[in-house]
């Protein structure tokens, strides 16, 4: 093989080789736009069920019958932790 051919040779592997490598990044980004949109989904089922809580917690705070000390602390101790987490998955929505 003459120097032109042995170049052109090498030529032609390296473009096959950026197109392996094209190819796997398509499918890595594929999956993490799927993986973006299940998450978004996610955090929509949270942002409502934290404005369900929400409404709940006005509710239970506007009512005559109320709840007792501990039941009403371990109330809102529960309903903190899901807005905690609610926000944690909305920050992550938003990088």
């Amino acid at each position: 093989m003459t120097q032109p051919e042995i170049q052109l040779k090498r030529v032609h592997e390296k473009i096959l080789l950026l197109l392996k490598q094209h190819q796997a990044l398509q499918k890595e980004n594929e999956h993490l736009k799927e993986d973006i949109r299940k998450m978004q989904a996610k955090g929509e089922i949270l942002t409502r069920d934290a404005e369900k809580f929400r409404h709940q917690a006005d509710v239970l705070k506007l009512s005559d019958r109320g709840l007792e000390d501990p039941d009403k602390k371990m109330l809102e101790k529960r309903l903190s932790q899901y807005v905690r987490e609610i926000d944690k998955c909305i920050a992550l929505l938003q990088e």
